[in-house]
């Protein structure tokens, strides 16, 4: 791991020679924004055990444990406001040094923060609106969270009559389609690929900034814990997200 310093004009210069550089972002930049990462001790699952999709699914109470789990997680998830990292990477984006933004988050922070969705491959869901399972219609959460914490009257589609829920990836729920080859054809583009925030040990998301470095990508890693992917990065940096993001786009200034 090289000097912070010298890592951050390293990070700037491979940014201006980029011809396609890729963000991938995991729950270290929210956290930032006051959301407690899952995984972590005293993080949302260790207050609730998963819901698994089959589950949802089978059991009306299952749904029903599920909705009311999502009204405790958006009084914390619902208020938080993009931070310095997420406004860096817009900036990036929106500069054209950026091309796209892989993320495992779930909390609309990128979109929230500037970015165009179809800048953003959301690998995990999205946990700001509520979609039909059968026919996808998405669905605004409002008038469904009103409704439930009335009288737990589950949301049903009006289009198929098909079960709503949150749009975010379940346990055991196929991983979406879309979102993953899309993520794929990106980090086959990507000439710098950089990690922020990220443990690099959920499957198969981690799976791609491997995959960038084994073909060649610079693989840039920011993160405040060291990861296993450590060892084949090209930089390295042990710190805050939103501090060094926001160093790389004063020294991407100069």
């Amino acid at each position: 791991m090289t000097h912070q310093n010298t890592s951050i004009g390293q990070i700037a210069s491979l940014l201006r020679s980029s011809q396609c550089a890729v963000a991938f972002t995991g729950a270290g930049i929210s956290t930032e924004s006051g959301i407690p990462d899952f995984r972590s001790p005293g993080g949302l699952w260790d207050k609730y055990q998963p819901i698994y999709f089959d589950d949802y699914m089978s059991s009306i109470e299952m749904r029903k444990e599920s909705w009311r789990r999502k009204i405790q997680t958006d009084k914390v998830i619902g208020v938080a406001k993009p931070n310095t990292g997420h406004l860096s990477l817009a900036q990036l984006v929106a500069d054209g040094h950026l091309r796209s933004i892989i993320t495992q988050n779930i909390d609309g922070l990128h979109q929230s923060s500037g970015i165009s969705e179809q800048n953003i491959i959301e690998l995990h869901g999205n946990s700001t609106y509520a979609k039909c399972l059968d026919c996808q219609k998405r669905f605004d959460l409002k008038p469904l969270l009103a409704a439930f914490e009335k009288d737990e009257t589950l949301p049903v589609c009006d289009e198929c009559r098909g079960i709503v829920k949150t749009g975010t990836i379940s346990f055991g729920q196929p991983m979406p389609e879309e979102e993953m080859e899309r993520a794929y054809v990106m980090t086959e583009a990507a000439d710098v690929f950089i990690v922020l925030g990220s443990s690099l040990s959920v499957y198969p998301a981690a799976a791609f900034p491997e995959n960038a470095a084994r073909r060649g990508a610079k693989l840039i890693i920011i993160n405040r814990d060291p990861t296993p992917l450590d060892p084949i990065a090209d930089i390295v940096i042990h710190a805050s997200i939103g501090e060094t993001l926001s160093k790389v786009c004063h020294a991407m200034a100069i």
